[in-house]
C-alpha cells in the first residue's frame, strides 16, 4: 500500500474518555504508526492538528485530545498546571500507552513539557511549539480580550453576529448544544482563568527532562530570541528550528513546521 492509499483509507475517530463524570474527548487520526500525543492551545482544539497528522502518517499515529474546557471536552473546576497534566496522564493510560512523543502548540506545549518533567517514564521525545520556559511575569493577560465575546446564542447566526470581526477566527469552529442553542468551543472566562494560571516561571520544568526536544519559535511569536536561545543551550538533547511567521507556527508556516516535526521525528531511535 503506498502512502496516498493509507491517508485516503485511514479515518480519524472521534472518541472520549469519563474523568470522574467530566468528558474529555480526543480525536484519534488512526494507522499503526507510532504514537503522538499532540496539544492545542487556548481556543484552539485537537482537530488543529489534521493536515500535520496527514503529513505524518503512515509512520505516525497521531492522537490529539480536546484539552479541558475546549472544543467537545467538559468545562472542568479548575485549569491549573496538575489538572492539565492528569488529563494527558490519563488519556495515555486510556490508550494503554506506557510512553509516547508528545507535541504541543503554547498551552499546550507548557503542558508537554511538564508532563516530560513529571512524568519522565511516559514521555519518549518532546516538540514544543512556542511554549516559553518563562512567560507572563509582567501580570498581563493578553486574552483578556475574549472577555468581551458572547458564549452563546439562540442560532448560529445570531452568535457569528455577536463575535463580530472575532467571527473570521471562531466561525468554522462553533458548536450546537443540545439544546439547539449555539456557543463557542470554550468558555471566555475559562480561557482567562487558564491563561492566568498558565503564566510563570517554567524553567525548572524546561530543565528536568532529558528526552530528545525540538523547540520550534515564530520569529514574531511570544517567545524571545534570547530566551529560545538559551532554553536550547541549558538543555541537552534539543534543537532550534525558528520559522519566519507568527506564534500560530502550525498555521502560518504549515510546510515549514511538518518538515521541521518530520526531521526530527527521523532521528528518534525507533527502539526508544
Amino acid at each position: 500500500m503506498s502512502r496516498g492509499d493509507t491517508l485516503q483509507t485511514t479515518t480519524p475517530i472521534r472518541a472520549e474518555l469519563d474523568l470522574d463524570g467530566r468528558r474529555l474527548s480526543y480525536v484519534d487520526f488512526g494507522g499503526a504508526g507510532r504514537p503522538l500525543v499532540a496539544l492545542h492551545g487556548h481556543m484552539s482544539e485537537g482537530a488543529s492538528f489534521a493536515a500535520l497528522a496527514a503529513a505524518l502518517a503512515p509512520e505516525w499515529r497521531v492522537i490529539a485530545p480536546d484539552q479541558r474546557g475546549h472544543g467537545e471536552s467538559d468545562r472542568a473546576a479548575d485549569y491549573s498546571r496538575e489538572g492539565y497534566v492528569a488529563d494527558v496522564v490519563a488519556l495515555l493510560d486510556h490508550l494503554g500507552l506506557d510512553r509516547a512523543v508528545v507535541l504541543g502548540h503554547s498551552l499546550g506545549a507548557i503542558n508537554a513539557y511538564q508532563l516530560a518533567a513529571r512524568h519522565p517514564e511516559r514521555v519518549s521525545a518532546l516538540v514544543n511549539a512556542e511554549g516559553a520556559a518563562s512567560l507572563g511575569l509582567d501580570g498581563t493577560n493578553p486574552l483578556a480580550f475574549v472577555l468581551a465575546l458572547p458564549y452563546q446564542a439562540p442560532t448560529r447566526e445570531a452568535l457569528i453576529e455577536g463575535l463580530g470581526q472575532a467571527a473570521a477566527f471562531f466561525g468554522d469552529a462553533l458548536r450546537e448544544s443540545p439544546d439547539g442553542t449555539w456557543r463557542l468551543p470554550f468558555h471566555p472566562q475559562d480561557i482567562v482563568d487558564s491563561e492566568d494560571l498558565v503564566h510563570g516561571d517554567h524553567w525548572n520544568d524546561w530543565l528536568a527532562s532529558i528526552c530528545p526536544a525540538l523547540l520550534v519559535r515564530g520569529v514574531k511569536g511570544v517567545i524571545p530570541a534570547e530566551q529560545a536561545h538559551a532554553m536550547i543551550e541549558r538543555r541537552p538533547g534539543t534543537r532550534l528550528v525558528e520559522l519566519e511567521t507568527d506564534h500560530f507556527v502550525h498555521t502560518g508556516d504549515p510546510d515549514g513546521f511538518t518538515r521541521a516535526v518530520g526531521g526530527f521525528l527521523r532521528s528518534l531511535d525507533p527502539a526508544a
